[in-house]
């Protein structure tokens, strides 16, 4: 039993120490301005927009006030210890501006670049480190742009989602950060934390990692970095978390001019695509190549619980879309997803339906709109049903080419809640345990996004995931595959 203790006292603390910089009671802001609106200006207004509940102290050497609130010549001069300070000052004021927090400041993130990223600048990177160390102050950074938590009220992103969620993320990349927030969010991707670490000359993605692992409000982790400063700490952390949370690594810098563009752009020294892969294999680590990826992957694992016991291979498809159909059976195939054709007993029940002319019964399943209009859209429910009749499919994807009910003149009934409604209890009839998605096709024009925005709140508030075509969710199923597979692995 003494040995169930320590590692649940380990996690606790590490949980504490890591509570001031993602829930700070106390922020100080150093760089905003009495005269134009920095970065400094924005964070304050930010923290305003998010309704953070702590104080604020602006830092300022000659102000007495800045953005309403009462500044402070220096970090060490505010009227009590500071949980988290945001420093927007040139490069060369930072070792300095750090020296004069006097153990009065936990964590520090440094926005300012100009420090390793360039080799001819690292002295000063190692003058902030030694600055900052002095001051008994934790660095994250420099070349950064901030943290985000919603239950910290904390963000450095204008119209950053208020709601919580489940997905933690580390970027090594600040602006890569903003996107992953912002679009993530408008996929529905609900956010635990995210910090953008930069240089990481301090803290980095390690540190922040070890923490997601044992963050009780973090279940899915996110991860983009060019280059790991420990490589051996990072495997460790894998390997100790043993699939229990999905990682998923968008990976920078794996080709020669990528590798480049990571040493200019964080001075980072990316390592050879071949490593990753292996470790992925080994660890259960999901790696992916772009934001799209990344962010579906992230949705996925958000919403679909991964089966130890049956990894995902065999998926039904239904929806409209004829030719769309055909072309994701091949993106199915090649994700190592099988689209196989029904038993006897689910054709004979589908065929008994009687679908009006145009509609194909074998998997994939392609109905035309007027099929998808049956009992305003509960067909859905019964086709779910003849489906199960031959067996439990691993998933079932079901897509809407949403243009054909937004612009058709018969707007009586909410067709697409409905399809997934009657679907959802014809799985709960069969007691399946089947990985449910759906994909909302767009033809882009602004009334049709405006529906499929609303529908994509209402669907996902059933907790089922939406994505944008069928590659993407193909993509996404992959990866909860690759997950299920290192688990199965785990438990033999």
């Amino acid at each position: 039993m003494g040995g169930d203790v320590r590692p649940s006292a380990r996690e606790a603390g590490i949980r504490e120490r890591f509570r001031p910089l993602f829930e700070p009671r106390t922020c100080a802001v150093v760089g905003a301005s009495t005269s134009k609106v920095t970065l400094g200006n924005e964070m304050i207004r930010h923290l305003r927009g998010m309704e953070y509940g702590g104080a604020v102290y602006p830092i300022h050497p000659r102000a007495g006030e800045v953005e309403g609130l009462k500044a402070y010549p220096s970090l060490g001069e505010t009227p009590e210890p500071v949980d988290f300070a945001y420093i927007v000052v040139a490069a060369p004021q930072a070792p300095e501006t750090l020296a004069m927090a006097r153990g009065r400041v936990k964590y520090a993130l440094v926005v300012s670049s100009g420090f390793g990223e360039r080799e001819e600048r690292r002295g000063l990177q190692e003058e902030l480190l030694r600055a900052a160390r002095g001051a008994g102050v934790r660095v994250i950074g420099p070349n950064c742009l901030g943290v985000y938590c919603p239950n910290g009220r904390v963000t450095f992103i204008a119209g950053s989602p208020r709601d919580p969620g489940p997905v933690g993320v580390v970027s090594q990349s600040g602006g890569l950060g903003v996107d992953i927030v912002r679009r993530g969010g408008t996929r529905g991707i609900r956010f635990s934390r995210l910090v953008t670490v930069g240089n990481s000359a301090d803290l980095g993605a390690n540190d922040i990692l070890e923490f997601y692992a044992a963050d009780p409000a973090t279940g899915v982790i996110g991860l983009y970095t060019e280059a790991i400063g420990d490589g051996r700490r990072f495997v460790e952390i894998l390997r100790d978390l043993d699939g229990a949370k999905p990682v998923v690594l968008m990976k920078g810098g794996m080709t020669e001019q990528g590798k480049r563009a990571a040493a200019s752009h964080t001075g980072a020294l990316a390592s050879d695509g071949r490593v990753w892969r292996a470790l992925a294999e080994q660890t259960g680590l999901v790696l992916v190549d772009t934001l799209d990826e990344f962010l579906d992957a992230l949705l996925a694992f958000q919403f679909l619980k991964p089966r130890a016991d049956r990894p995902t291979r065999n998926v039904v498809m239904f929806g409209n879309g004829g030719g769309a159909s055909v072309l994701a059976t091949d993106c199915f195939a090649r994700a190592g997803l099988d689209v196989p054709r029904f038993g006897d007993e689910a054709v004979r029940l589908l065929e008994e339906m009687n679908f009006p002319p145009g509609t194909s019964i074998d998997n994939p399943i392609d109905a035309p709109g007027g099929t998808l209009r049956v009992d305003d859209g509960r067909v859905a429910g019964r086709i779910v049903d003849a489906v199960y009749a031959s067996g439990e499919p691993d998933a079932f994807v079901m897509h809407v080419n949403v243009p054909v009910f937004t612009l058709s003149y018969d707007q009586e009934a909410d067709y697409t809640a409905h399809m997934v409604e009657s679907s959802l209890e014809a799985q709960a009839r069969a007691a399946a345990r089947t990985h449910f998605l759906l994909v909302l096709r767009s033809d882009g024009s602004l009334q049709v996004e405006e529906r499929k925005i609303a529908d994509r709140r209402k669907v996902q508030a059933m907790g089922v995931p939406v994505f944008d075509e069928l590659p993407d969710a193909a993509g996404a199923l992959a990866a909860v595959r690759h997950h299920e597979r290192f688990l199965r692995k785990r438990r033999r």
